[in-house]
């Protein structure tokens, strides 16, 4: 199959290796990967802020972007939502009769990237080794809007050597919520602290996830505490090997100083 790579704005600018490892894995199951180069952001920031009636451009960069593609894969289940829920109505009220069949024929193609291996693929063995004790959070979007839960706990329970823990409380979530953690940095930091201490429990080395955003957010959190458990995205597990481990990510990935230690 050719898969066309969405990788989302915030991986790209923050987190290229969880792209770099989406093609490694789509690649090495003996697919063909191609990134449109005039792909931008979905429009997710701008819609949960209230700017809903200028989103019609984005859409239309959307549609010339992938409306070729035969499936269109991205590492982030916040954007996939924010595809599949809001672009079908924002197309309609754009009042572009065109832009609106044309969401409506691409929208059944794009999928999170856990989501299309399972279920698209049929694929939870990915040929992946990763010799860690890990626990998995279900970012909000992931468990509660695409319900692809079972998805990735599938593919982590076929990792070799990986050590799957469950996490407790593992349904609250990290307290990031994109614009929510500025907003309500208080109340964002409260429900951090409470899915450190949960992780923490687990006396796991990793936490993973599919959505580099909470990931983040809960990476600042054990840095700060010394913990030494790192933050890593499904994708990223899923592409190591005996002969690649996942990559260290550089300092300036982290604009909040955040490091692997």
């Amino acid at each position: 199959m050719r898969v066309s790579l969405f990788i989302a704005c915030f991986n790209d600018t923050l987190f290229p290796s969880t792209g770099k490892a989406v093609v490694n894995v789509l690649e090495r199951l003996g697919h063909e990967v191609d990134f449109p180069m005039e792909q931008t952001c979905c429009g997710q920031m701008h819609f949960n802020s209230g700017y809903q009636e200028g989103l019609a451009p984005l859409l239309r960069r959307f549609v010339n972007g992938f409306d070729s593609a035969e499936a269109v894969v991205c590492p982030s289940s916040s954007c996939v939502n924010m595809i599949r829920a809001h672009y079908p109505k924002l197309a309609r009220e754009s009042g572009d009769a065109s832009l609106a069949a044309a969401i409506e024929a691409l929208v059944p193609r794009v999928f999170e990237f856990a989501e299309f291996l399972v279920r698209r693929l049929g694929v939870t063995d990915c040929g992946a080794y990763y010799p860690h004790r890990v626990t998995y959070h279900p970012t909000c979007s992931s468990l509660r809007a695409l319900k692809v839960t079972e998805d990735a706990m599938a593919l982590l329970k076929a990792v070799r050597g990986l050590d799957l823990v469950e996490l407790p409380e593992a349904t609250e979530c990290c307290g990031f919520g994109g614009t929510f953690a500025v907003k309500n940095s208080d109340v964002s930091s409260a429900m951090l602290a409470d899915k450190i201490a949960c992780i923490q429990r687990t006396e796991s080395e990793a936490v993973t996830a599919l959505d580099n955003s909470c990931l983040m957010h809960m990476e600042g959190g054990l840095h700060r505490l010394r913990t030494g458990v790192r933050a890593i995205h499904l994708a990223e597990i899923l592409a190591s090997t005996e002969d690649q481990p996942p990559q260290a990510k550089a300092e300036p990935m982290h604009p909040a100083g955040v490091s692997h230690g």
